[in-house]
C-alpha cells in the first residue's frame, strides 16, 4: 500500500502475550458477531413456526439486530478512539455474549427481538473498534497486510459459515442452539481479550464528547437502516418521508460537526479519497454479496428443493475458498501487485460470478448452476477484500483509527441491508407479477431470481467501476 495507517504501539502490560495472539482474540470476536449476523437466515422458518411469527414480523428477527447495529457503529468507533479500544471491545463482547443467551431462551416474540436489538448493541461495539486495533498493533505495511488478510479471511468465510452452521444446529438440535452457542465462545473471547490485549488509554471523554451530535447521526444512522430493511413492508409515501427525516437529521449532523468545539466527527476524515472512495466501493460490493447469500439460499430451497442442512452445506465451498486464498495469497498478492490492482480483479470476478447466476434454472443443477459462481465470487471476494479494508484503512489518521473503523463497519452493514432490501423486493415483485399472471410457481420464483442476479451483477460492476475511477491514483 501506498499509505499506511502510522499509529502508537499500545501500552504494553505484563500480560499482554504476542501482536499475532491478540490478532487471534479480535478475530474471535468478530467471527462471533459475523456468525450471528448469518446464522439466523437459515433458522428463519423453525423460528417462525415456533413463536407464531407473522410475515412481516418474522423480519424484525433480523431488522431488530440491524438497526442498532448499522446506527451505532459510527458512535461506538469514536467512543472507542476516547475511552479505549480494549475497553469497548470487551464490553462488546459481554453486552453480546448476555444478549445471546436472552435470544437462546426466549420463548416469546417481544423476548427474541428485543433480545436481537441488544446482540445489535454488542456488536456495533465489537465490531467498530476491531480494524482501529489491528492497525495499530501492526503498523508496519507487509506484516499489516497480512493481518488484515487473516481478519478478513475470518470475517469473509464466517459469513457463508454461519449459514451451514444455522443448517446444522437448526435440524439437529433446534434453532434456541444458534444463539446459545455464543455462550461458550463469548466468555473465552472475553477473558482472552482482558489477558492478552494490550491496554490502551484513549484521548478522554472530553476530546471529543459531543453528545448532541452523537444524538443526532446515532438516529440518522438507525433510521437509515430502518427505512431500507422495511422498504418492502410500507407504501412509498412513508418511505419517502421516514428517508427525508433520516437525510435531515444527516444535514443537522453535519452542521453540528462544523460548529462543535469538539466534534464527533472530524469530517476532514471524509476528505481523504481513499478512505472516501473505499468506502463507496464497499458499499456497492456488500450490497452484491449480501444479496447472493440471501437470494442464493432461497434459490437452493425454493427453487431446487434443498432442505436447511444441504443448503447450509452447499455453502461451504465458499468459506473455504475464501479462507485459503486470504491467508495463503492475499498479503502476498497485494505486496506484488499493489492493493489497487488486486481490488479490480477482484470486482472483475465478483461481476462475471453473478453474471453467471443470472441464469439460474428452475430445473438447475448444482455442480453446472451454483457451485462455479460461487467459486467466482469466493475467489473474487477474498481478493478484492483485504485490499480494500487495507486501502480504506490508510486514509486514516491514527487518532482517528476507530472512527473510520466504525465508518468502514457502517458501509458494510447499510450496504448489506440495502442490497438486500433492494434484491428481495424485485424478486418478489417480479414473481408476483408473474404469479398473477398464471406462471407456474416454481418457474416464477426463479424467474424472480434471475431478475434480483441480474440487478446485482450491475451492482458489482458499478463497484468495479467505481474502484477504477475513484482508487486509480493511489494505486501502488
Amino acid at each position: 500500500m501506498s499509505t499506511t495507517l502510522q499509529a502508537p504501539a499500545p501500552t504494553a502490560s505484563p500480560r499482554t502475550y504476542s501482536r499475532w495472539s491478540s490478532l487471534v482474540v479480535l478475530c474471535a470476536g468478530t467471527l462471533m458477531t459475523i456468525l450471528d449476523g448469518n446464522i439466523v437466515t437459515v433458522a428463519m422458518p423453525a423460528i417462525q413456526s415456533d413463536l407464531g411469527f407473522s410475515g412481516p414480523g418474522l423480519a424484525w428477527v433480523v431488522n431488530a439486530y440491524l438497526i442498532p447495529f448499522g446506527g451505532l457503529l459510527l458512535l461506538v468507533g469514536r467512543l472507542g478512539d476516547l475511552v479505549g479500544r480494549k475497553r469497548m471491545f470487551t464490553a462488546g463482547l459481554a453486552v453480546f455474549t448476555a444478549a445471546s443467551v436472552l435470544c437462546g431462551v426466549a420463548t416469546e416474540q417481544g423476548v427474541l427481538i428485543a433480545a436481537r436489538a441488544l446482540q445489535g448493541v454488542g456488536g456495533a461495539m465489537t465490531s467498530a473498534v476491531v480494524l482501529g486495533m489491528l492497525v495499530a498493533l501492526f503498523p508496519e505495511p507487509r506484516e499489516q497486510a497480512r493481518a488484515i488478510a487473516v481478519f478478513s479471511a475470518v470475517g469473509a468465510a464466517g459469513g457463508a459459515l454461519g449459514t451451514f452452521l444455522g443448517g446444522a444446529l437448526t435440524e439437529a438440535l433446534n434453532w434456541h442452539w444458534i444463539f446459545l452457542i455464543n455462550l461458550p465462545i463469548g466468555v473465552a473471547a472475553w477473558l482472552a481479550a482482558v489477558r492478552v490485549l494490550a491496554t490502551d488509554r484513549g484521548a478522554g471523554l472530553g476530546k471529543g464528547a459531543d453528545y448532541p451530535g452523537a444524538a443526532l447521526i446515532t438516529g440518522a444512522l438507525m433510521l437509515t437502516v430502518y427505512v431500507i430493511v422495511g422498504a418492502g413492508d410500507r407504501d412509498l409515501t412513508a418511505t419517502l418521508l421516514l428517508a427525508t427525516l433520516a437525510l435531515t437529521l444527516f444535514v443537522a449532523f453535519t452542521l453540528r460537526q462544523t460548529r462543535a468545539a469538539r466534534p464527533l466527527l472530524r469530517l476532514g476524515l471524509f476528505g481523504s479519497r481513499l478512505l472516501s472512495g473505499a468506502n463507496a466501493v464497499q458499499m456497492l460490493m456488500i450490497a452484491t454479496m449480501y444479496g447472493f447469500q440471501f437470494i442464493g439460499a432461497l434459490y437452493l430451497q425454493r427453487v431446487l428443493g434443498y432442505g436447511e442442512l444441504l443448503t447450509g452445506t452447499a455453502f461451504l465451498p465458499a468459506p473455504v475458498a475464501i479462507g485459503v486464498l486470504m491467508l495463503g495469497l492475499s498479503a502476498r498478492t497485494v505486496g506484488r501487485f499493489g492493493a489497487y490492482r488486486v481490488l479490480l480483479a477482484g470486482l472483475a470476478l465478483i461481476v462475471a460470478g453473478m453474471a453467471l447466476l443470472s441464469r439460474a434454472p428452475v430445473h438447475g443443477s448444482y455442480a453446472i448452476d451454483v457451485l462455479p459462481p460461487l467459486l467466482l465470487l469466493a475467489t473474487g471476494f477474498a481478493a478484492a477484500m483485504p485490499a480494500l479494508t487495507g486501502l480504506a484503512m490508510a486514509g486514516a489518521r491514527a487518532e482517528d483509527a476507530g472512527l473510520a473503523s466504525g465508518v468502514f463497519n457502517t458501509t458494510q452493514v447499510v450496504g448489506g441491508s440495502l442490497g438486500l432490501a433492494v434484491l428481495s423486493v424485485l424478486a418478489a415483485s417480479h414473481t408476483d407479477g408473474l404469479l398473477a399472471g398464471g406462471a407456474e410457481p416454481v418457474a416464477a420464483t426463479a424467474a424472480g431470481y434471475q431478475l434480483a442476479f441480474q440487478v446485482g451483477t450491475l451492482i458489482a460492476a458499478g463497484a468495479l467501476v467505481l474502484a477504477a475511477t475513484l482508487l486509480r491514483k493511489r494505486q501502488n
